[in-house]
């Protein structure tokens, strides 16, 4: 995978960086100071979102010509914990108050979505996303989907008993249970190719905007802290109970189009998988994870309202732009095909 293009000052200063040298400049340092305190809503600033981005993915699969020892560079590490505080101020500006009650998680997880009110991006596509609208939507998703399950699975390791094993259980279906063409990853990328985009992974981060990647890294800032390992899990858990009804109609937008269950497998997959999953994920995962530690309810809740309202972030954004006839991606070279 190669760096992708910087969308301002940091992001060219740190891309310059990690591909010649092995230490950061101080203009990059500088740069990353003023991102943080300049940028006024950091979950859609081009520049933060993308360069939080590019931090995380040396700890997924790297990028070419750049070195594996920068994953663990001190001065690196410092950087991305400034961009990710500048980050988490915005999560919590954005869904506010979460209630905690004495009511068991999985009934409070249940009341949480109920009380979402998100604008329904999946009845949008059900009845009237166009293919070149698909094809925008996918090139969004894809900053997630080619690595599915992957963010929500660095925090395994921090986690024991009941709560492991239900995780385990869930991921295992993710990764196609030992099955590499089963997974959900592979799963998407088939999709993506059925619909004429680029499947690489990482191959469409240049047209993708800064609700894309503030989704994932939310998840990957929530994974790689053992912190945060309850709004993992409450974040995976809204993942599981939110998405069977909105595949299924993911799934009927694309045979409205004309496309057939080859297609269609990875949302039918999950309208299948997911509905098992919800139990498993918010009364086994999440109800045993409070049970050994009530002080992580308030994250597990935290973790799945950032989920809803990511969501959300991504649904405004597209539909905002597609009911102005604009694209929603970085140019609009896909809306025009």
């Amino acid at each position: 995978m190669q760096l992708p293009e910087p969308r301002g000052p940091l992001g060219e200063a740190l891309g310059h960086d990690l591909a010649t040298r092995t230490t950061l400049s101080a203009a990059t340092l500088e740069c990353a100071d003023r991102v943080s305190d300049l940028a006024t809503c950091a979950l859609t600033d081009e520049d933060l979102q993308l360069s939080l981005a590019v931090c995380y993915e040396l700890h997924y699969r790297g990028f070419d010509g750049v070195d594996d020892d920068w994953e663990w560079d001190p001065a690196l590490l410092r950087l991305r914990a400034g961009l990710e505080r500048r980050h988490l101020a915005a999560l919590r500006t954005l869904v506010g108050t979460v209630a905690v009650t004495d009511e068991p998680i999985d009934r409070q997880l249940a009341a949480l979505i109920a009380a979402d009110d998100g604008p329904s991006l999946s009845t949008y596509m059900a009845k009237t996303g166009t293919l070149a609208q698909w094809r925008e939507y996918l090139t969004v998703r894809s900053v997630y989907h080619l690595k599915e399950a992957d963010p929500h699975t660095f925090a395994v390791p921090r986690l024991s008993g009941r709560a492991k094993a239900a995780m385990v259980e869930i991921q295992a279906d993710e990764y196609g249970g030992g099955s590499a063409e089963r997974m959900h990853s592979e799963l998407f990328a088939g999709l993506m190719r059925d619909l004429g985009l680029d499947s690489t992974y990482g191959a469409l981060w240049d047209e993708a905007p800064a609700a894309a990647f503030a989704s994932v890294n939310t998840m990957s800032l929530f994974g790689l802290h053992r912190r945060w390992r309850g709004a993992a899990l409450g974040h995976l858990a809204a993942v599981e109970m939110t998405s069977s009804e909105p595949s299924r109609r993911y799934s009927a937008g694309l045979r409205r189009l004309g496309f057939d269950e080859r297609t269609t497998v990875f949302y039918d997959e999950h309208v299948e998988a997911d509905a098992v999953h919800e139990q498993i994920a918010s009364v086994d995962m999440c109800g045993s994870l409070v049970a050994d530690d009530p002080e992580l309810t308030d994250d597990v809740l935290f973790g799945a309202a950032c989920s809803l309202a990511m969501d959300g972030v991504a649904a405004h954004h597209l539909l905002g732009a597609w009911e102005t006839g604009r694209s929603a991606l970085r140019g609009a070279r896909l809306l025009a095909a």
